[in-house]
């Protein structure tokens, strides 16, 4: 893009700004970072579940070229354990509070229970394959059915920050005089993130200070936990995340690889890389847990829901109990008057369950948005109408109106996008040869998350009128440095071509984890922030400058636009930021400014909003699932570039569709391994699968989230899109399924042809 753009900045398609470096490989990712002098370690983990370590024997390791090998025999010990709290409100962000090789103990199989140095990659990880261990083996837990008679109540979940049991109304009450009633039990298999980037992390050491290279999603919440298990200041850590190849939760939270890099960089007195293998990946970085959820939906005879009961069942790890949001957006988006939501745990030997794109959410609407289609069915009412006649114009959880809403023109323009018809819901009505068609629905639905930390950002005005802008938050493959450019250039009056981002760096000021579509919001708001003060502080210098011709003006009556200052009432008074500069023999202004989120009880409900469909085409005798397009509609706010917007729903769309058909993890309970754990076995879409896409946004404003009206978009895509297909599928089968993902066997048990 040139300078020659015209209009405002913010909105507009503005190719991403790494785009060359990672496409032409100049971009330098973790594990590419060149360290003089560089150590690696490879980990070694436990091959059992559950029990102990007898014995580990490392001198055939250390035979083999190994520099050293760390055990719970000689690894320091971790000076805290922090809690396991979200990434994206500050501090600490260990993903559990269990770290490893503190002691004996083994929690879940590929735990480490070494780490093997050596001077080159090849020679550690053979020399990891020598290390000899012996264990006191007991029965693993990985499977939710083996554990539901171990099921118990925790009082919170979600780091503590959420009670187990939530309710309004009577739900009892509203079930007893329901005119019609929907009781289902949806299975959910577990899932891994699998970024195309595996973790990695290296660290430098000079004195009492260490630089320490990650891919992360955060790095002042990398800093944050590295100084808290190390015992030092957060000031005596620096962390750089220059490139990051995808996130979707694994890299949120920080886990124990990320502390075990610096830590035995310390002890070596030297650099030290530590990079994760795909298998590690399965058992290193958390995961969206296995669950069951069961969804009690009541109605009147006129379709308004008047009660909902949701209850989760999920696997948790023996150390903390966590469980992803499941139940909130179902329970928010529509006027359903009576709820309870219930959270339940079974202690499994797994890791700490994590975020997951579209955390809860995207199980906890599929629960909801199909048990609405079989209600729809019931009752013979249009799903379409179904879903607006109930849609919440107040947040039923506090009564109070939304910040912004915009469903029902998403739903109205995805189903115009789409061709729904209301004519004929009947299954296995249509057919195209072989294959039977199916057509769906379901609602997206993502709370907007506000820090609860100022956010900052650092704006600096050349003399020549360019302008650097920087901030302490890092691009996982949003595009964040492309929106901050055109946040900074609007807020500014800066050219495109005349601004330069900053970004993967603690060391400039600090932005929270973009997690939990926040990044977006609060990124802009910082860069927004700071450029806004940036230009009073010039308009300032104008107006005293008895050489300028804004002089003497009203700080009001001026504006900043295309590199100039110029009053708003006649643009030809004006004059260049160069110039203004320069006459006062001034090399730069800078500032950084300091944005600080509205609290958190604002009398507004928070959500964003969307609506999803899908066509989907089965093959009656084979069960063979193709989705052939689908249409999203979403309503987040201000959209900062249109097509980095259309991208993130793009990528979430299709991980619905990878959810709804193909991902699962499957535990082997002989030892507590994952048995899939490869992504030659563990199944994902490739371009053959992925279908026709149409995406469309309803920009609605909200003056209440954040200066921009920035409510994020990252989660929202994936949200509904799974609902929609598995919909689709019991349109086309008449086959009401009600295991995710589905599967060819699950189409096969009796014939779909009527």
């Amino acid at each position: 893009m040139t300078a020659t753009v015209s209009g405002p900045l913010v909105g507009q398609g503005f190719d991403r700004l790494d785009g060359r470096a990672k496409v032409t490989g100049a971009a330098h990712y973790t594990a590419e970072i060149p360290l003089p002098g560089v150590a690696h370690a490879v980990i070694v983990g436990a091959r059992i579940g559950s029990g102990a370590v007898r014995s580990i024997d490392t001198r055939r390791a250390m035979a083999a070229g190994a520099v050293a090998v760390f055990t719970h025999e000689n690894l320091p010990r971790v000076a805290a354990v922090p809690p396991v709290f979200p990434s994206g409100f500050g501090g600490p962000a260990p993903g559990q509070t269990f770290f490893p090789m503190q002691d004996t103990a083994i929690h879940y199989f590929g735990q480490p229970i070494a780490v093997v140095v050596a001077d080159t990659f090849e020679a550690a990880q053979q020399a990891a394959e020598l290390v000899d261990a012996h264990y006191d083996e007991r029965p693993a837990l990985v499977r939710l059915d083996d554990g539901r008679d171990r099921q118990y109540q925790p009082d919170t979940v979600f780091c503590g920050l959420v009670p187990a049991v939530q309710s309004r109304g009577d739900v009892a009450a509203a079930a007893a005089g329901a005119a019609h009633t929907v009781d289902a039990t949806y299975h959910f298999a577990a899932n891994h993130h699998n970024p195309i980037e595996c973790s990695a992390t290296a660290a430098v050491w000079d004195g009492d200070t260490v630089t320490v290279y990650d891919a992360t999603q955060g790095v002042s919440a990398t800093q944050a936990t590295i100084a808290a298990y190390l015992g030092i200041s957060p000031s005596n850590v620096r962390v750089i995340a220059h490139y990051v190849g995808g996130g979707f939760g694994a890299k949120a939270m920080m886990w124990p690889h990320v502390t075990l890099a610096p830590m035995i960089a310390r002890e070596l007195g030297r650099p030290v890389k530590l990079v994760l293998t795909r298998e590690q990946m399965f058992y290193g970085t958390g995961l969206r847990e296995e669950q069951e959820q069961r969804i009690t939906l009541v109605c009147d005879n006129e379709g308004m829901f008047t009660g909902l009961r949701h209850h989760k069942l999920s696997v948790t790890s023996p150390f903390d109990e966590w469980a992803e949001l499941s139940l909130g957006v179902a329970g928010q988006a529509y006027g359903i008057p009576n709820w309870e939501g219930r959270y339940r745990l079974v202690r499994g030997n797994t890791m700490t369950p994590t975020f997951m794109r579209g955390p809860g959410e995207t199980s906890g609407m599929v629960a909801m948005e199909c048990a609405i289609d079989e209600l729809a069915d019931a009752i013979e009412i249009d799903p379409v109408e179904l879903r607006l006649r109930n849609h919440a114009a107040l947040d039923p959880e506090s009564g109070h109106p939304w910040s912004s809403d915009g469903y029902a023109e998403c739903l109205h323009l995805a189903a115009e996008r789409f061709g729904w018809s209301a004519s004929d819901r009947r299954a296995r009505m249509r057919r195209d040869g072989d294959w039977l068609i199916g057509w769906g629905v379901a609602t997206a639905g993502y709370p907007v998350f506000l820090p609860g930390q100022p956010q900052r950002a650092h704006a600096r005005l050349l003399a020549d009128g360019s302008l650097i802008v920087q901030a302490g938050t890092q691009d996982f493959g949003t595009g964040v440095a492309t929106t901050m450019a055109q946040v900074a250039g609007d807020a500014l009056g800066v050219p495109w071509a005349r601004v330069r981002v900053d970004i993967g760096d603690t060391d400039y000021p600090n932005i929270a984890a973009a997690v939990g579509s926040m990044g977006a919001g609060m990124i802009s708001a910082a860069v927004h922030t700071a450029c806004i003060e940036l230009l009073a502080q010039l308009i300032a210098l104008a107006v005293a400058d008895a050489e300028s011709v804004l002089h003497g003006l009203p700080a009001h009556a001026i504006e900043g636009g295309g590199g100039m200052l110029r009053l708003k009432s006649d643009p030809s008074v004006a004059e260049a930021y160069s110039d203004l500069l320069s006459r006062n023999h001034l090399t730069d202004v800078e500032t950084i400014g300091t944005w600080h989120p509205p609290a958190q009880d604002l009398p507004y409900g928070r959500m964003s909003f969307g609506a999803q469909f899908a066509e989907v085409a089965v093959d009656a005798d084979l069960g063979l699932v193709r989705v052939r397009r689908m249409v999203g509609a979403f309503a987040p706010g201000r959209v900062l570039n249109a097509k980095l917007a259309r991208s993130q729903v793009l990528g979430g769309m299709n991980w619905g569709l990878s959810q709804a058909l193909m991902e699962a993890s499957l535990p082997d309970t002989r030892d507590g391994r994952w048995a899939n754990s490869s992504l030659l076995e563990y199944l994902l879409p490739v371009n053959a699968d992925a279908p026709e896409v149409d995406i469309s946004f309803v920009e609605v404003a909200d003056p209440v989230v954040n200066p921009l009206g920035v409510k994020g978009l990252g989660e929202l895509g994936m949200v509904g899109a799974a609902a929609a297909i598995v919909n689709a599928v019991r349109h086309a089968t008449g086959r009401t399924i009600r295991e995710i993902p589905l599967r060819i066997e699950h189409l096969l048990t009796e014939p779909m042809t009527p």
